[in-house]
């Protein structure tokens, strides 16, 4: 058993795809399949069953791949203490986040971590919190961007931003010209577009109209809070929306964005790593620097 066959498996099991497996790890498809038939032959089982539309693990696949991927994670791990030995002159970090965070936050992290550690390589995994917890669990993100509530109890968080959240109304709605704040249990009777589940804005946007007393009545789901507003815009419906992107955006064909009160409501936004990993320090500047910089930012925006 060849190490990379490890890497080679486990790629095909995220991707349930023998072409797109291929494509990641940058080698040809008819030799992805003949590494694997290759182990398969080794151990004497069959890890997946091919179909015409998928590839599925089996029993022994499913076990095969937990393993392998804790014994990748262990040689990653082993691999950024010796980076660390090299005093952040190279690595890699692997850093998950929320596309309503990310798209917002790191444009303002990034150019200022490349500036002061060129030699750490970061990349990006953009997905849903619950995908993302999953991912951080697993060791396949070495930290993720995410905000509270999780659910995944093998992680633990540190905070680094607390933001309220607003109310998006179409310009055409009464409540564009209410006085502000708008109580949270007014919104009872309205039409909600909201995020798609699986997503921490869709539980948030649910508790916080549970503590008012009502549950939202929901009209339209997407996955991009992009959609959402532009779906207020039309007339389709209210929103709740982070303040950071109700920020950053005007002109005419854009959501009015409304103070509420009784509650007040906010979100946590925190760093996620698995419990127990080892914490690099290349994860260790990159959070330093969006302390810094989300610091910074809000000190700005309160000006």
């Amino acid at each position: 058993m060849e190490f990379r066959q490890l890497g080679y498996a486990v790629q095909i099991y995220n991707d349930k795809n023998f072409s797109r497996a291929a494509e990641k790890l940058h080698i040809a498809q008819p030799s992805l399949s003949q590494q694997l038939a290759k182990l398969e032959k080794e151990l004497g089982v069959t890890l997946f069953h091919r179909t015409t539309n998928a590839v599925e693990p089996t029993h022994a696949g499913e076990i095969f791949v937990t393993k392998a991927q804790v014994i990748l994670d262990l040689v990653e791990q082993l691999r950024s203490e010796m980076n660390d030995i090299s005093n952040l002159r190279k690595g890699k970090l692997v850093v998950g986040t929320l596309p309503i965070t990310g798209s917002h936050i790191l444009p303002l992290v990034l150019p200022e971590f490349a500036k002061r550690h060129p030699g750490i390589e970061i990349s990006l995994v953009e997905d849903t919190s619950a995908n993302l917890e999953q991912l951080t669990s697993s060791g396949s993100v070495d930290l993720a961007l995410l905000s509270l509530p999780i659910e995944e109890t093998t992680l633990d968080y540190r905070p680094y931003a607390t933001e309220e959240i607003c109310l998006a109304v179409p310009q055409s709605h009464e409540l564009a010209t209410a006085p502000e704040p708008i109580p949270v249990r007014s919104l009872a009777d309205e039409a909600f577009i909201v995020l798609k589940k699986g997503q921490g804005f869709r539980q948030i946007t649910s508790d916080i109209c549970a503590e008012a007393g009502f549950a939202p009545r929901i009209v339209f789901e997407s996955s991009n809070i992009e959609t959402v507003m532009s779906l207020v815009a039309a007339g389709m419906g209210v929103a709740f929306i982070p303040n950071m992107i109700a920020a950053s955006k005007k002109g005419k064909y854009v959501p009015v964005f409304k103070a509420l009160t009784d509650p007040t409501p906010s979100r946590t936004l925190v760093i996620a790593e698995r419990r127990g990993r080892y914490f690099t320090k290349a994860a260790e500047a990159f959070i330093e620097t969006l302390m810094e910089v989300t610091s910074t930012e809000r000190g700005a925006r309160q000006a």
